[in-house]
């Protein structure tokens, strides 16, 4: 694929810790973004906020202020995930729905494609800018702009499963699976939203552990271990 979208968990990327970030991980993980990138590959990058914020848990706040919050989690993230990009010598920008000051671009598909034919590394911070919208459908909703070839989504888990594996030992991890089934079967790869973007716009998603060593790179090639999500 020339093209891709990664979305990244946000909790993955904090390790052992669940909470904020864990700087072994990140840098495993810009090393192998790299080696995609020197290869031609143009990389956008969603990453989730639950490092920091799961808003839904709070019943407290507003779920309006609570997806706020969320949003802002995802652009901390893409700011410290962008400079440890960098620290191995990649160029990289981050784009948001919403201004940020001198923090972030403003995005557009255009500026989008500019920085792509320069080699850049762009992040999709901010979700989509409005609440109700998870990251995940912020990650479809920016691959099907950029037009990208497909998902590549690095999970704590490594790939989609009949049921939980980790309430049922005997759930049975799926090869291949059709996005159809996804949303019949109700296996939440992605939510519900998200699901249909993908199941209207024809975009597969490729599901994958992010703690395999060299997973994201597998992810691209032959030794690709996760599951495939056809349309």
């Amino acid at each position: 694929m020339k093209r891709i979208l990664l979305k990244l968990s946000g909790e993955a990327l904090a390790g052992e810790k669940h909470t904020g970030f864990d700087e072994a991980t990140v840098t495993v993980v810009a090393k192998q973004v790299k080696r995609l990138a020197d290869a031609g590959t143009q990389i956008g990058i969603v990453i989730g906020g639950g490092n920091f914020w799961r808003g839904r848990t709070s019943e407290t706040i507003d779920r309006t202020k609570a997806d706020q919050i969320g949003m802002l989690a995802t652009v901390m993230n893409c700011i410290y995930v962008s400079e440890i990009f960098r620290s191995v010598g990649m160029m990289t920008q981050i784009l948001t729905p919403f201004e940020c000051g001198s923090f972030t671009k403003l995005f557009s598909k255009d500026r989008v494609s500019k920085y792509f034919n320069k080699g850049i590394v762009c992040f999709f911070a901010g979700g989509t800018g409005h609440p109700y919208f998870s990251t995940d459908t912020a990650a479809v909703l920016r691959a099907v702009e950029i037009e990208a070839e497909g998902i590549l989504l690095a999970k704590a888990i490594d790939g989609v499963y009949d049921s939980d594996p980790k309430a049922n030992p005997a759930a049975v991890k799926y090869n291949e699976v059709s996005i159809q089934e996804v949303i019949d079967k109700k296996l939440a790869v992605v939510d519900l939203t998200a699901s249909i973007m993908c199941l209207e716009n024809k975009m597969p998603m490729y599901v994958f552990g992010l703690n395999e060593e060299d997973s994201i790179v597998k992810a691209m090639s032959g030794a690709f271990s996760g599951t495939k999500v056809t349309v």
